[in-house]
Order: structure tokens, then C-alpha cells, then sequence
């Protein structure tokens, strides 16, 4: 993790820039609610006209900034799927003038399934604000993303006007939730246009809710599902148990060989990053997980280390008869979800193949395996070098009164891969306005609002700077 000095001197334009932003935070605050209650969630067992409804508002909101030359809702065609369409994406466009770069703005619209609403202490789609935090689903994660970008814009147009050269691009994904499973048909269906400098990824965190980071790290992720076969039928546990292994059984025999007695992964083939990691203790550690008393943390190695860069394995899901449902029955089946994170560096068909050879090497009892619904997103290291990455750095710090960080992340956001590769040379600077309570994906989701408003006097002074710069 390093850190650059907050600057003191801000121009005529950047003190107009943050007045803007701070005169028009109500209304993003407004439209951040209005965007939260549209429950937009790309997986198929929810209504697929709550993602149209959303991205048609977002659609209207970057037509309103008057920026932009052309402003769509676009679906492309899911990758390998037989012509079916992806969720609606929001994309607009303006075109560079006098040799300014061009930068695009990417978040994405769809959100988490709420889960077990019992677990909420408000309802998930109903924006409440509670103790200088806003709880909903999707509050952080990314609506927030996309009404960062949203408010920066509307304070560009406000100071900078017909003086605003610069080429913008906003990209408002509504599948990311989902695998953005038709991300790249719709890179390659829009690339001329869509071509930038920049790309400003909103989807991450900070190191807290008041110090704000450039995430410069994620790791990659391997997810499948694996079913476990031990017998044609079911039979009576009491007549056959002792004699016959069934699949839970099985299942949980072969998981345990996934990790060594410290909770570490223990399969071969998969990397570990050698790389720094700033102090971070395991008070901090309960403090930001909710880790219960007398539970100690897995793994070994710095804190860091564990999360930033070395391999997981989680289970994440089973198929297995209730509880209200359970009788004395050997169960010939078992499907499991695992979710797995693999270390910057390492390719995730790679991480993925190792872990299938484990499994099937391990297999106790000569169980049956069948892997399926394979998921793969390769890791990000961003370069740390450029002009653009040293701005944001610039702009952070000004943004929030504070230093900036260079930040590791746990998680993964595999299309990053895919904008770098099509876009070469075009310089990633992957921000966000998440902090370590905001529980993204979880029951009381939440938004710093202190956060939220120093995420877009960052990214709106970010912009303005843009605009006085020379295209690479």
C-alpha cells in the first residue's frame, strides 16, 4: 500500500468543480434512491422488466447532463448462447475534441439478490439512512458507481460547459451480478465507439469509510458446481449404513482435503503471489467481518496476504435434503457450489484445472464426479506507472482531504481482463465507493454517505484535470 500527500492548492476550476458537487449532492442522493428502488436483478428467476425500468432511467439521467451526442439502451447476444440476448446496457457517447483523451466510465446497474429478507432490519429496496450510512440493496454496490458517475458529470457540465473537450464514454453494464455474460459481444458490437485512454472501473472499495484507495490487485475466481454419486437410489440408513457410503459422506471427506489444518488451500498447482502488504491486525479483521468471539481467523502469513494474494476455496451452495424434510435415508447424490479465488498472476483455467485434478485424485471411496456450470475470470494487476493512475492518485486526495492508497482486493472483477485486451493501451484505474462495513452482497448492504459525496469530488476533479491534458 503507498500513499501520496493530499494537495493543498486546488485551481480556480477544481474549487468550482467541488462547490458543484457539494450544491448538487441532494439531488444525487435523490436519484441514488430513485435508482435503489428499482430491484434490477439479472438472474432468471427474477423480473427481467425491473433491469429495462432501470436502465432506461439511468439512460435518461446521462441524456439530462446534456453531454453526450448519443445516449442508448443496447442488449448484445450472450457469448456461446444460441443467439440469446444479455441483460440491457446503457451506453453514451461523446467524442473527443482538440486532442483531448477520451475516458471511459464504467459501472453496472444490476444488483445482488436480497436474500433472506428477514435478515434485513429495513426492506432491501427502500433506501434508509441510519446513523450517516445509506442501507439497501445495491446502495454501494453499484448504484453508487453509477450515480458517481452520473453527479461528476452533471458538475462538469455545470463549470467546465462548452470548454469540455474531453471524450467520455459511460458503459452501464446490467449483468455483472450475472457473469456479464454477453460483456464481451458487446465490446466487440460497439469497439470503435467505445475506444478510450482511460477506463474508469467504479465497482471497488477504499481502506475505509474516510481513506480512499486505487485498487491495484484482484484476484481471479474459478466457480463451478460439483455433484458427488454414490449410489443409483437412496435406501434405509438403518439397514445399509455402515456398509455403504453415501454422498454426503463422501462430499464431506473429499472438501476436507481441500484445506490443511490451518484452513490454508492445500492444492497443488495453485500459486501464491509474493508481493507486500501494509499493517493490518486481526482486531481490525473482527471489526470489519463480524468473526465471532473464540473463532480465530484461517490461513497463515499476513492478514493481507491471505486475502490480496493467495487462493480460496468456498462453499458457497448444496443441494441436499432440509432439515424439515430429512429422514433416515443414504443419500445417493450431492451437488455443491464452489466458489474459489485464485492469486493475481495466475490464470484461472489454470487454477481451475489443478483443482479439478485434486478433486479427482481425492475422490474417496470411488465416488462418482461430475463438474458443471464452470465460471471462469482471470485475475487483475494494474500498472502502477502512468499518467493517468498518478492523476487519480491527485484527485483522491483532494477529493477526500486524505492520502490515497494503493489497495489490494480480494475479490475479483474478471471483465477488467477483457477491457484490457481489447482496449490496449488504454490506461484501468479501478476505484470505488465501497468501505469495509458496506457489505456488499449481504443482508444491510450500506453507503458512506461522507463516501459517497468525496467519491465524486474525486472522480469530477479527476474528469476537469482530464480535460486540460493532451490524448496519449
Amino acid at each position: 500500500m503507498t500513499s501520496e500527500p493530499a494537495s493543498r492548492d486546488l485551481s480556480d476550476t477544481d474549487e468550482a468543480i467541488v462547490r458543484s458537487v457539494d450544491g448538487g449532492f441532494p439531488a444525487a442522493v435523490a436519484s441514488l434512491g430513485e435508482l435503489v428502488r428499482i430491484p434490477g436483478i439479472a438472474w432468471p428467476a427474477f423480473d427481467a422488466s425491473q433491469l429495462e425500468k432501470s436502465a432506461h432511467r439511468i439512460a435518461q439521467l446521462a441524456e439530462d447532463t446534456g453531454l453526450f451526442s448519443r445516449v442508448e439502451v443496447a442488449r448484445a447476444p450472450v457469448a456461446d448462447g444460441d443467439g440469446e440476448l444479455g441483460q440491457p446496457a446503457v451506453l453514451a457517447v461523446r467524442p473527443a475534441r482538440a486532442g483531448r483523451p477520451t475516458v471511459m466510465l464504467y459501472a453496472h446497474h444490476d444488483v445482488q439478490p436480497p436474500g433472506d429478507e428477514a435478515l434485513w432490519e429495513t426492506p432491501p429496496f427502500e433506501p434508509t439512512v441510519r446513523d450517516g450510512r445509506i442501507y439497501a440493496r445495491g446502495a454501494a454496490d453499484d448504484k453508487a458507481g453509477v450515480m458517481t458517475h452520473i453527479a461528476s458529470l452533471r458538475a462538469l457540465a455545470e463549470t467546465v460547459g462548452d470548454d469540455l473537450d474531453l471524450g467520455i464514454v459511460l458503459f452501464v453494464e446490467g449483468e455483472e451480478e450475472y457473469g456479464s455474460r454477453s460483456f464481451v459481444p458487446f465490446l466487440e458490437a460497439h469497439a470503435d465507439e467505445m475506444r478510450s485512454d482511460v477506463i474508469v472501473v467504479a465497482d471497488s472499495g477504499n481502506w475505509d469509510a474516510n481513506t480512499p484507495a486505487v485498487t491495484v490487485s484482484l484476484r481471479g475466481n474459478a466457480h463451478f458446481h460439483l455433484t458427488v454419486r454414490t449410489l443409483e437410489h437412496a435406501s434405509h440408513s438403518g439397514m445399509f449404513g455402515g456398509a455403504v457410503p453415501d454422498a454426503m459422506m463422501a462430499t464431506i471427506r473429499l472438501l476436507g482435503t481441500m484445506w490443511d489444518e490451518n484452513g490454508s488451500v492445500a492444492v497443488d498447482g495453485l500459486a501464491v503471489r509474493d508481493a507486500p502488504t501494509p499493517a493490518y491486525d486481526e482486531a481490525q479483521l473482527r471489526s470489519e467481518t463480524g468473526l465471532l468471539d473464540g473463532v480465530s481467523p484461517v490461513g497463515d502469513g499476513t492478514i493481507l496476504s491471505r486475502i490480496w494474494n493467495k487462493p480460496t476455496v468456498t462453499v458457497t451452495g448444496i443441494d441436499f435434503t432440509p432439515v424439515a424434510s430429512a429422514s433416515n435415508t443414504l443419500s445417493p447424490e450431492v451437488t455443491v457450489v464452489l466458489s474459489c479465488r485464485v492469486a493475481p498472476g495466475q490464470s484461472s483455467a489454470e487454477a481451475y484445472a489443478a483443482i479439478e485434478r485434486h478433486l479427482r485424485a481425492h475422490a474417496p471411496f470411488g465416488a462418482q464426479l461430475e463438474f458443471s456450470e464452470i465460471d471462469l475470470g482471470d485475475s487483475v494487476l494494474v500498472d502502477t506507472d502512468g499518467w493517468a493512475i498518478s492523476e487519480a492518485r491527485r484527485a483522491l486526495a483532494d477529493g477526500y482531504g486524505v492520502p490515497s492508497v494503493d489497495y489490494g482486493v480480494g475479490g475479483s472483477i474478471p471483465f477488467i481482463s477483457d477491457l484490457v485486451e481489447r482496449f490496449a493501451g488504454a490506461q484501468v484505474l479501478v476505484t470505488g465507493v465501497e468501505d469495509p462495513h458496506s457489505r456488499a452482497h449481504s443482508p444491510n448492504e450500506s453507503l458512506h454517505i461522507d463516501t459517497f459525496r468525496h467519491a465524486i469530488r474525486s472522480e469530477a476533479l479527476l474528469l476537469a484535470r482530464l480535460n486540460e491534458r493532451s490524448a496519449p
